[in-house]
């Protein structure tokens, strides 16, 4: 089994995340630099955290016109298991893969700090290791962290159980606190909160252990003995 991490120009979480899938969790893993074809033999994709593009424009907007995106948007459609963190979460809702929008926060300043966020979902190929209303100690780092959709959008999301994350505290204005969601078939996963930086107890100082059942979720996911 084997993960591809998308790399784009000012992408800076996806050494974290290579490190993490393939030191922590021994998952065979591959950097792709974004104008590249996905290769044949990957199994999961992650787009990670950073400022791709500078967030010119508007965060994650540029990159969501990568060439890469024209093969993830495929692996979607087939089931493969993806997910978005941060700037990643940004690209793969520009890309339209999930619904609504990431804006500035409330604060209009950038927040670097530790919180914790709660399952609402878990079957998705992320949090399938996780309980129902676990909460989860994570870092998060962001300007335009500010999940927001429209009233008829949000309605869906509940309807179809797309909300899998909530802030367990207010952070940034979201709407409903939504901290991650996925799409009605659940298998791609976009979150703000960066579960690569808080899966190891020496970069945690609350609980590695929650975080770390998101990549242990995969793991389960694609059938990798743990």
């Amino acid at each position: 089994m084997k993960v591809a991490v998308i790399v784009f120009p000012g992408s800076n979480c996806d050494r974290d995340m290579h490190h993490v899938l393939s030191d922590v969790f021994k998952l065979k893993t591959e950097l792709v630099w974004h104008t590249d074809e996905l290769p044949k033999n990957i199994d999961a994709v992650v787009l990670p955290g950073g400022f791709s593009y500078g967030d010119r424009l508007r965060a994650g907007v540029i990159a969501a016109h990568s060439p890469v995106i024209s093969d993830i948007k495929k692996m979607a459609e087939k089931g493969m298991p993806i997910l978005g963190v941060c700037n990643g979460f940004q690209i793969l809702v520009e890309a339209e893969l999930l619904p609504g929008a990431l804006l500035k926060n409330t604060s209009l300043t950038f927040m670097c700090k530790w919180t914790e966020i709660i399952v609402k979902n878990n079957r998705t190929p992320f949090t399938n290791k996780l309980k129902l209303n676990q909460r989860i100690p994570i870092a998060i780092a962001n300007g335009e962290g500010r999940y927001y959709a429209d009233k008829e959008t949000l309605k869906s999301l509940k309807k179809n159980n797309q909300i899998v994350f909530t802030y367990g505290e207010e952070v940034n204005g979201a709407s409903l606190d939504i901290a991650g969601l996925c799409n009605k078939q659940g298998n791609v996963v976009g979150m703000m909160p960066h579960p690569e930086r808080s899966a190891e107890s020496i970069i945690n100082p609350k609980n590695s252990k929650p975080a770390s059942l998101i990549f242990e979720s995969l793991l389960n996911t694609l059938g990798v003995a743990q």
